[in-house]
């Protein structure tokens, strides 16, 4: 049987790489190539560089900017390691708090929908096929249906606004406003949307995941939409 690529979209703290976290235990021999997290990680380089960019000035700076000459300027490269995709600038680990932090999450709506992607999403298949040729990818980001057209399975998940914000809180640890990331998600949503990364297709399919429980329960109702 060939290996296949699953991908997995959807909303802001809907969950997203939790459930892609918990299906590596199901789906066999399988790994994450974690696409949202090229972006996250370049930006990151990008704010704490020396040129002094912040999000006043980002959207201008990177209108410009091929995305995978970024990647090589910043020293930016990654690893598989324990079955995913890790991230390295310069030689140092980027430790996935960082990355998913609200400032960086902020950062990364503003610049996605205005960066020029040809050649990070060209790089992006070619990077895909080469894994497949022996995994099964589970492959979570935006505008997975461009990056690879052949894409097996695309998954969009939802929740509804009030369940999403309470999994940001755990994810942020509780220390967070209620009402502070409340407006965070609406602004990233926002963003999502006008960059065209809710688009739904006619192979997409929507899941729901507003009233499950725990990853599991999530993860259990992606599981009934794969072949494998």
């Amino acid at each position: 049987m060939n290996n296949i690529v699953i991908g997995i979209e959807g909303l802001v703290g809907s969950g997203k790489t939790s459930i892609c976290k918990e299906l590596l235990k199901f789906i066999p021999n399988s790994i994450i190539l974690h696409g949202g997290n090229f972006y996250r990680v370049i930006i990151y380089a990008l704010l704490n560089s020396s040129k002094n960019i912040d999000l006043n000035n980002l959207k201008e700076n990177i209108q410009h900017i091929d995305i995978k000459e970024l990647m090589n300027k910043l020293k930016v490269e990654f690893k598989i390691e324990n079955s995913e995709t890790v991230f390295y600038i310069d030689g140092k680990k980027i430790e996935e708090e960082k990355l998913q932090s609200t400032d960086n999450s902020m950062a990364v709506s503003i610049a996605g929908g205005v960066a020029d992607n040809t050649k990070f999403y060209s790089f992006a298949r070619k990077l895909i096929d080469t894994y497949k040729e022996n995994y099964n990818i589970i492959l979570s980001g935006r505008d997975l249906m461009n990056i690879y057209p052949n894409i097996d399975y695309h998954l969009f998940i939802t929740a509804d606004l009030d369940e999403r914000v309470k999994r940001k809180m755990i994810q942020y640890g509780n220390s967070s406003n209620y009402n502070e990331i409340k407006s965070n998600i609406i602004k990233r949503d926002e963003l999502q949307e006008k960059a065209g990364y809710y688009k739904i297709y006619d192979k997409t399919i929507k899941i729901d995941v507003t009233n499950c429980k725990s990853v599991e329960e999530s993860t259990k109702e992606v599981l009934k939409h794969i072949k494998y």
